[in-house]
């Protein structure tokens, strides 16, 4: 059985220092190799350039290339240089042409996609990020056609070669009308996938079910936080789900997990919830992506409340925040309800826990302290949508009180000799079935 050869590359950065970068060059280089890591990639070195502007043909200067390909060629280990930024189709050709054919070239939105690529399991995930491959590599179409054939005969079902290319027509328009073709074939499950998905929602919503969504920075601690609230035992009983779901995939590695996973959490006063933990944010993250997640990210689109899940043990925690913040802005949920919650202070000292965000809450999704504050601050939000009443309820009407009990926020509750008389926030959809039962209705609370 023959051994998996490890690629080794040198990563390669363009300083502008144009003081519009909340990150440094050192940082994102540190998390590009984090990158590059979860790729399988051993990271050899790192190169900075300090520059005005990056260099529109080459990204760094000819001079610099020049040096990595002297570089590279006497360390014949060295196959690759993996570049910080997205670079142009001109870029890559250009750089290719200095280098050589013998190393590879890739840039940020290649590694996390190839990164996306190893970690869909799921077939809507895997659609999604072949997708966004198609769509990347479109642009960068040189001489690759049989290796695209394979791809796209292998995904289609089909051979595809001989018999498809008309008189006269060359090899790249051959390449780009098989891209074309495909790329419309996954638009078109995902729009099937986008249908199912809607439908899910408007199910979710006759039934008054409440979605918070986990949003944040990849490997803040979203999965183990989704972990901590959905099993039993953990947190003195607050936020108990009925039965073990099986966990969600936790990892110290980014976008360990891409596919949404939902789990129901019975809030303090007993009003049940669903949480859905979503693929992780990052700096930089290809326009691909985020166009090919759209229906997964619908979910944060369709949620009540954003939970935004920050590692406040991270150097750069501040422009993560800024990072997902402006992810956020582009999905047009920058004004959704969102509650900024500090996970791992764990490993923090106790002097530093103080909130420099007004509102902010504290957790450990490790240790599952903060956990029952965090869950009553998700009810005192949501309550604010739902409308007060004040019911009598017969022992008729058993289904309808257990419906209030699990979609409502029940305040008091007691049994007579009518009927059970209770007083509890509910959403307008069942405020309205409820009206035959109001003994008097209350205005709804302020804010």
């Amino acid at each position: 059985m023959s051994e998996l050869v490890e690629e080794k590359a040198l990563l390669v950065a363009a300083d502008t220092r144009n003081g519009h970068r909340p990150w440094k060059a050192e940082d994102s280089l540190s998390e590009l190799a984090q990158l590059a890591g979860t790729a399988g990639i051993v990271v050899e070195g790192r190169v900075i350039q300090r520059r005005l502007q990056e260099n529109p043909v080459t990204y760094v200067g000819k001079g610099k290339l020049e040096e990595l390909r002297q570089e590279l060629s006497l360390n014949p280990d060295l196959g690759m240089l993996i570049f910080d930024d997205e670079l142009s189709p001109g870029q890559q050709r250009n750089i290719e042409k200095i280098l050589g054919e013998q190393i590879k070239v890739l840039d940020r939105t290649a590694l996390i996609l190839d990164i996306f690529a190893q970690h869909a399991h799921t077939r809507e995930g895997q659609i999604q990020v072949e997708l966004a491959q198609y769509e990347y590599l479109q642009p960068r179409l040189t001489g690759m056609w049989r290796h695209l054939v394979r791809q796209a005969g292998g995904r289609a079902g089909g051979a595809i070669g001989v018999g498809l290319r008309g008189p006269g027509e060359t090899q790249l328009e051959t390449d780009r009308r098989l891209i074309r073709k495909r790329i419309a074939d996954l638009r078109r499950e995902l729009e099937d996938v986008r249908a199912s998905r809607h439908q899910h929602y408007r199910q979710r919503k006759r039934k008054g079910l409440k979605t918070i969504a986990l949003v944040g920075y990849t490997n803040a601690g979203k999965s183990s936080l989704l972990n901590a609230l959905s099993y039993p035992g953990q947190f003195g009983g607050n936020g108990q789900s009925r039965s073990d779901p099986p966990k969600a995939y936790v990892a110290d590695q980014l976008f360990a997990t891409l596919d949404p996973t939902t789990r129901r959490v019975r809030l303090p006063a007993g009003t049940e919830v669903l949480f859905t933990d979503t693929v992780g944010f990052i700096k930089k993250l290809p326009h691909h992506l985020i166009a090919a997640f759209r229906a997964t990210l619908e979910g944060i689109e369709e949620a009540d409340l954003l939970l935004h899940v920050v590692d406040i043990t991270h150097p750069q925690v501040e422009a993560q925040i800024a990072a997902v913040q402006s992810i956020l802005a582009e999905l047009g949920v920058a004004d959704k309800p969102t509650l900024q919650v500090w996970n791992k202070i764990d490993a923090l000292p106790l002097r530093m826990t103080r909130s420099f965000v007004p509102g902010a809450l504290q957790v450990s999704a490790l240790e599952a302290t903060g956990i029952g504050e965090l869950l009553s601050a998700v009810e005192g939000v949501l309550r604010k949508s739902l409308v007060s009443v004040d019911l009598l309820i017969p022992y008729t009407e058993g289904a309808l009180r257990s419906r209030i009990f699990s979609q409502g926020s029940v305040q008091w509750f007691q049994e007579g000799e009518g009927g059970t008389r209770m007083g509890a926030f509910v959403p307008p959809e069942l405020a309205k079935i409820l009206e035959p039962f109001v003994v008097r209705t209350p205005e709804i609370p302020a804010g």
